[in-house]
């Protein structure tokens, strides 16, 4: 069959399926030609084609975080790699697989003032867990070299802690002729993976620690969905000593668990912070969210912090770990669950009590609350139909999140890895071509602007939809402490202007609905979620003025 004449490329390809990579980002090029062509007639890939490379990498991101797969991207030379950037730092923070493979021109042109030509190699280094570059000849030693290195990156990517790689592929013309050529039989090295179970003596260990703290606080911030792991976490929190705190995107769920952090945390006064500190802390899933748990835990350290995660590298986020344990989440909780025992304790009862508490003044303060974000968010988030699934962009909207459960949600995503604004339609975009659930993004405005480029993609379907938080852009400046005090407020960190929504909506080719006042948003929420002939974007517009007053009041509140 024809296909590209350039046998590294092919080799690649056919390895990538042999590694069980089902999706490939192409972006377009010339230099990339013979990765284009062997990607595009590989029938095992499913390939999506996005002109503009950093929205690209972040439609992968999100492919690879929805399907916990590797995903592969295709670039061409030049500067189009450094547009990867954003989305591979996030990628290597979250541990999520993704295959960079950029085209490059043959070594002895770089610097030479020949076109779309930079120093490609280790141009990602910092952000990658691996960077290969490729021979350019294809005699029998540089195809065993290029194979070992193809098969050594794809291994990395998935083994032993998720991550992004970087493969250089530089290419000599033609670069795009093709010819008759047997198919590639890649030579596979097949990776043999150590058991990730603990020793039976260190289980026991670990359950005996636990049965014993009369004060067990379990943390679960950013997590892929994991049904063992809900289940050994609801099996530990039945114990009266063990309170499982909750982030909105932990993606587990119990009735026995607290998923509203931040509401129970403002109700409880510096005078009895103390005693909802924990003598034991075990801290599972990515960076917090919460500020408010991150210092509580670090005034109020615990005697014992584990820290559990497949990082090469030791995570002090509460600047109190005393273990760190190498396995996945899943694995050390369903093992040492089974082998705990109660202690006489009140500390479960003490935070459940709490929450109680939290969650009446939190509904009084909703309802008082006049025209805002906050009133918004409450309109919003219950109205989720069932089995959507959410993606939270950075800034306020993730923050408003955390006040509010959500269990009718399938999952809940959020770029947390590095935090930035940049990428989050096009990963929720990404997220949303995987399966067939509806896909909901909350965004902030300023975030929607910044990534418009995923509304040119044409893959939106109208099961991918994105509500747009209109206020005026840079909200989280005036809630945030710094910022908000400085005189250059208005000049430098908030945008001061309306977004055009309606216009990207038009242009792009959804259904645009909006909302500006309590009365309308109740109202408008039916029609928006029904829509199923387009996919749509609704604008909520909410007063810039009082928006940061009432969140910034809403978490200074203190128990009466």
């Amino acid at each position: 069959m024809e296909n590209t004449t350039h046998p590294q490329c092919r080799e690649l390809v056919a390895l990538c399926v042999a590694r069980g990579v089902h999706r490939v980002v192409l972006s377009p090029g010339s230099r990339n030609a013979p990765l284009l062509i062997a990607f595009a007639r590989e029938k095992a890939i499913e390939h999506h084609v996005v002109v503009d490379e950093r929205v690209a990498a972040f439609v992968a991101l999100g492919m690879a975080t929805r399907s916990n797969r590797p995903v592969a991207l295709v670039c061409t030379s030049g500067t189009a790699l450094l547009n990867y950037a954003p989305a591979i730092a996030e990628a290597y923070y979250r541990h999520i697989p993704l295959i960079v493979i950029s085209a490059d021109r043959p070594d002895e042109w770089i610097d030479q003032d020949d076109s779309q030509t930079i120093r490609q190699q280790g141009a990602l280094s910092h952000f990658v867990k691996q960077s290969y570059h490729l021979p350019t000849g294809c005699d029998n030693a540089a195809m065993w070299y290029a194979r070992r290195m193809i098969n050594d990156a794809l291994m990395q990517a998935t083994e032993p802690c998720c991550g992004p790689v970087h493969i250089n592929v530089p290419l000599r013309d033609p670069l795009c002729a093709v010819a008759d050529v047997e198919p590639a039989q890649p030579a596979v090295v097949e990776a043999i993976r150590p058991s990730a179970q603990l020793a039976s003596s260190d289980a026991l260990y670990f359950a005996q620690a636990v049965s014993q703290s009369r004060r067990v606080m379990i943390l679960a911030t950013m997590l892929q969905p994991s049904v063992a792991l809900q289940e050994a976490l609801s099996l530990l929190a039945q114990l009266p000593q063990v309170v499982v705190l909750t982030e909105s995107i932990a993606n587990v769920r119990d009735d026995n668990f607290i998923p509203t952090i931040d509401r129970v945390l403002t109700v409880i006064d510096n005078s009895e912070k103390g005693d909802f500190a924990p003598d034991l802390l075990i801290t599972l899933g990515g960076a917090p969210v919460s500020r408010m748990v991150k210092e509580f835990l670090r005034t109020y350290a615990p005697q014992s912090h584990w820290r559990i995660g497949n990082e090469s590298y030791i995570i002090d986020t509460m600047q109190c770990v005393t273990h760190k344990i190498t396995t996945d989440a899943a694995s050390f909780v369903s093992q040492i669950a089974p082998l705990c025992r109660s202690v006489a304790s009140d500390y479960s009862a003490l935070w459940r009590e709490r929450e109680i508490v939290a969650t009446a003044l939190h509904n009084r303060i909703v309802d008082a609350a006049p025209w805002c974000d906050l009133k918004a968010f409450s309109i919003l988030l219950p109205a989720i139909p069932q089995g959507t699934v959410l993606h939270l962009s950075n800034g306020t909207s993730i923050r408003y999140a955390q006040l509010f459960d959500t269990p009718q949600v399938t999952a809940s995503y959020c770029n947390r890895g590095v935090s930035g604004i940049d990428g989050s339609t096009s990963t929720a975009l990404g997220a949303s071509l995987v399966d067939n659930d509806q896909h909901l993004l909350i965004t902030g405005d300023m975030s929607f602007g910044y990534d418009a480029g995923a509304l040119a993609t044409t893959l939106a379907t109208p099961r991918f939809k994105i509500v747009v938080m209109d206020n005026g852009g840079g909200g989280i400046f005036r809630f945030i402490k710094g910022p908000s005090d400085l005189p250059e407020l208005e000049e430098c960190f908030e945008v001061q202007r309306r977004q055009p929504i309606e216009g990207y909506a038009a242009i792009h080719g959804f259904r645009y609905f909006k909302a500006d006042s309590e009365e309308a948003l109740s109202s408008i929420l039916p029609q928006f979620f029904a829509e199923n002939d387009l996919p749509a974007i609704l604008a909520i517009e909410t007063p810039s003025e009082i928006n940061a007053t009432i969140l910034r009041n809403y978490m200074r509140r203190a128990r009466g």
